[in-house]
């Protein structure tokens, strides 16, 4: 191939794309230039030569492209990709509410310890949890020789004890409730030196029915 021949090509293949950046969307014939000036250099261009150049016109056929919007450029969009998937819907943490632990059956709560039902001499009534019968000394009346009880010389007294009986099983749990309630009336209405005792022991009172069968 003839260095003119190599050189037609190259500016025919240089000229086809300038043609196709310019193309419009719809073909159209266009006609290309071939211009020579005196001393032999070959010029492809899509417009008339020069005068005072050799010109040969040839027409070929247009090349369709797509128009691109202002600002667009001539690179391949990037392939579309599918949306990502929303992420699943959480719910809202809540506080946690623990129910309240169920009481335990009474089967399976021990029963009280024992309790005592005491009457006095004057036919008072209490609870105890001592089995030994407390004791108390009864005043007596006393009279002078001359028989008056106004003029007695002196005091005496009677020991006497008081009569207790152990609380029946199914009674148990009454008994200790009303010592309890004793027990808690002692300690708000004490004396202000007798008030820590008397507050250890409602406490201690209350903790075993708690604890025990007789829980409701």
């Amino acid at each position: 191939m003839s260095p003119t021949v190599r050189t037609f090509a190259r500016l025919l293949l240089a000229l086809s794309c300038v043609i196709s950046g310019i193309a419009t969307a719809t073909a159209a014939d266009i006609t290309i230039y071939r211009c020579t000036d005196a001393s032999g250099a070959l010029t492809l261009q899509n417009a008339p030569c020069p005068k005072g150049m050799k010109q040969e016109a040839r027409t070929m056929q247009g090349v369709n492209s797509v128009p691109m919007a202002p600002g667009q450029t001539g690179t391949a969009p990037p392939p579309a990709t599918a949306p990502a998937a929303p992420a699943p819907a959480t719910t809202p943490a809540t506080d946690v509410v623990t129910p309240p632990a169920t009481p335990s059956p009474d089967i399976r709560r021990l029963p009280p310890p024992v309790m005592f039902q005491c009457t006095t001499y004057d036919k008072g009534r209490y609870v105890t949890e001592d089995p030994e019968p407390a004791s108390r000394c009864v005043a007596l009346q006393t009279i002078g020789l001359d028989g008056n009880p106004q003029s007695g010389a002196g005091q005496a007294c009677e020991v006497v004890r008081d009569v207790c009986a152990r609380v029946p099983d199914g009674a148990l749990c009454d008994a200790w409730k009303q010592r309890r309630d004793e027990t808690e009336v002692a300690f708000r209405f004490a004396r202000p030196e007798n008030a820590e005792k008397n507050r250890a022991e409602y406490e201690r009172v209350a903790r075993i029915v708690a604890e025990s069968s007789c829980r409701q």
